[in-house]
């Protein structure tokens, strides 16, 4: 695949006329890989966030402000277009439980709702692996794998609920997927690479010690290209409809090595200090008690379910996503850490 002169892949044929699309969360970190993608390509594109995003508005695309938990903006947001690409979340690893409902699950059914009322025919849901993580390794499982019984952080039970509903409204008259892309980065990252990269500077980022574990990572280009390879196959009866898919760079890389390459890409020397997987997990324990009880803001440096993600691996089977989607990460990981750290080094000066 060629690299054209702004470092993106080479545009993704369009195999039908140019399509009106919906992308929730549009000015967020994947969301406007999304929207870019689908620019680049001739598509018409219209974004939902609650933010101002004055970005998208240079690149044509209609932007409106509002929240998908609130019914009327879902239904605003949804009329007149084709395929909606649902993206909006609320992330993280600790917060309360309501808002996180609001966000991933009633956000979610009012999206789906807008979609039947006014006959969208396509819906793309970004899920997450977290939705079947059960604490335990994850080692070139497929979508066979189930959902746990329980989870240790809002954000996967309320993903997971998300992508049930979607997955249920899968039918006739509304095609739906869900694509579970893992750890998403790359130049413009406001979630994963900042936090690695404050905590170094901090002193606050500790290696878990233990034998190496594979985890799986999605450089934020390729995750954007399989949403929009999914929208383009998806349709009533067709493979994708009504499924669940891993993305991945399809790279399984020790966990440290993965951070101490993004630690690089940011100037920053590897980890050294380390913590033992028990210790790293009674100390997510206090963290979480510690601000339940004393009602800290901010979230815990640790939690249990983080503590549980660093000490476990985390790397998926792409076959159905290669298979069904024609999806084929193009960005590699060295080429998207040089990416990356051009990127740094220019918002730095």
């Amino acid at each position: 695949m060629s690299v054209d002169k702004c470092g993106m892949g080479a545009l993704m044929p369009r195999p039908a006329p140019e399509m009106k699309a919906l992308v929730t969360g549009g000015g967020g970190f994947l969301g406007k890989a999304i929207v870019a993608l689908l620019v680049k390509r001739g598509d018409s594109v219209r974004s939902i966030a609650r933010g101002a995003t004055p970005g998208l508005a240079a690149m044509g695309v209609e932007s409106l402000r509002g929240n998908i938990a609130d019914a009327a903006s879902a239904e605003e947001a949804v009329r007149g277009v084709d395929v909606v690409f649902h993206a909006a979340a609320k992330a993280g690893v600790w917060g309360d439980p309501e808002e996180y409902r609001r966000s991933n699950v009633v956000g979610t059914r009012n999206v789906l709702a807008a979609c039947r009322t006014h006959g969208v025919r396509r819906l793309v849901f970004t899920s997450s692996p977290s939705v079947v993580f059960d604490g335990r390794d994850m080692e070139g499982v497929d979508e066979s794998v189930p959902y746990p019984e329980r989870y240790k952080a809002p954000y996967s039970e309320t993903k997971a609920e998300a992508e049930r509903a979607v997955l249920a409204a899968n039918g006739p008259d509304l095609a739906t997927v869900a694509l579970r892309p893992h750890l998403v980065w790359g130049p413009g990252d406001n979630h994963l690479v900042p936090r690695i990269v404050e905590r170094a500077r901090q002193g606050r980022l500790f290696k878990i010690s233990g034998p190496p574990r594979l985890v799986d990572s999605t450089y934020v280009d390729n995750a954007a290209e399989a949403h929009v390879l999914a929208a383009d196959r998806l349709g009533a009866g067709l493979p994708p409809a009504g499924r669940a898919y891993f993305i991945s760079n399809g790279e399984p890389m020790p966990v440290w090595e993965l951070v101490d390459r993004i630690l690089a890409a940011a100037g920053l020397p590897p980890l050294t200090r380390t913590i033992p997987p028990g210790a790293a997990y009674a100390a997510g324990c206090v963290l979480e008690l510690a601000h339940r009880v004393l009602g800290l803001s901010g979230e815990p440096r640790l939690t249990r379910f983080l503590a549980e993600e660093l000490s476990t691996s985390h790397w998926f089977d792409l076959t159905a996503a290669r298979r069904d989607l024609g999806y084929e990460p193009k960005v590699s990981i060295a080429e998207g850490l040089r990416r990356l750290a051009l990127s740094l080094r220019q918002a730095s000066r």
